[in-house]
């Protein structure tokens, strides 16, 4: 057989290995891009509620972000890590603070990256910069799970 037709051969199998993979999360990302109205079903709606009550059914936490940020670039690995390590725990969400401006607007995100840190009960944290591994899983072990 030539080259070329082995790999059409062998296309078909490599597809199906890749989604089949996929599908049991092998390479399944477990942090979610949130918009700016999925937030307000999901988390918190900003517009009909003057008191933060936190909708969800897991702490969570939302990395807020842009494409071009250096410091966004490093922390985007330790919140796939941690999203691995919490998938049971805590939800991850990402906003992309340039096209989710309203978002931004209502949290005041004048610098990124920051990280918001919503807790079942009680009010959400939101810290500026980027923290190391080990004090993110602090912060989600005793302020998120109370640990």
């Amino acid at each position: 057989m030539q080259p070329i037709l082995i790999w059409r051969f062998m296309r078909k199998y490599v597809s199906i290995l890749f989604l089949s993979l996929w599908a049991i999360g092998v390479w399944a990302d477990d942090v979610v891009y949130i918009t700016t109205e999925q937030f307000r079903d999901r988390i918190f709606d900003y517009k009909t509620n003057k008191e933060w009550k936190y909708k969800g059914d897991k702490p969570c936490i939302i990395d807020f972000y842009t494409t071009w940020c250096g410091p966004c670039k490093r922390l985007a690995p330790i919140m796939d890590e941690l999203s691995q390590t919490y998938c049971d725990q805590v939800k991850f969400y990402k906003a992309d603070t340039e096209r989710e401006r309203e978002l931004a607007y209502v949290f005041q995100i004048s610098s990124i990256p920051q990280v918001l840190y919503i807790p079942m009960e009680g009010k959400p944290m939101l810290l500026k910069g980027l923290y190391p591994k080990e004090e993110i899983v602090k912060i989600i072990d005793e302020f998120l799970l109370k640990k």
